[in-house]
């Protein structure tokens, strides 16, 4: 089993969301979270005065998906939240030793 986190842009979540529905992974969890990359934020001007934002909203969705999965899933969400401009996001994938459903206690692939 390998965990998929993948940041993006806020407006980009339903087609992502979509994209993976469209595989069968279903199961997800989403976060609003602040960051930031090479961009290092931006300037805005507020009433005349210059401030510079450094952490910009981005939203951070985590999947946990059968190893067989994970290249169509990566695939999916890279077509679907690419715009081909600065701050599109990053993909981490990582290995999951164990997943428990704490209601069935299943394990495994059948658990998640």
């Amino acid at each position: 089993m390998k965990k998929i986190e993948a940041i993006i842009k806020p407006f980009k979540l339903s087609e992502v969301k979509d994209a993976l529905n469209e595989l069968g992974i279903q199961g997800m969890t989403v976060s609003e979270v602040k960051g930031f990359g090479r961009q290092k934020g931006h300037t805005e001007i507020y009433r005349g005065s210059e401030y510079t934002v450094d952490f910009l909203p981005k939203i951070k969705i985590e999947t946990v998906i059968a190893d067989n999965q994970v290249k169509a899933a990566v695939d999916a969400i890279i077509k679907a939240a690419k715009t081909g401009k600065i701050g599109d996001g990053k993909i981490f994938v990582s290995a999951i030793e164990e997943a428990i459903r704490i209601r069935t206690d299943e394990r495994g692939d059948e658990a998640v």
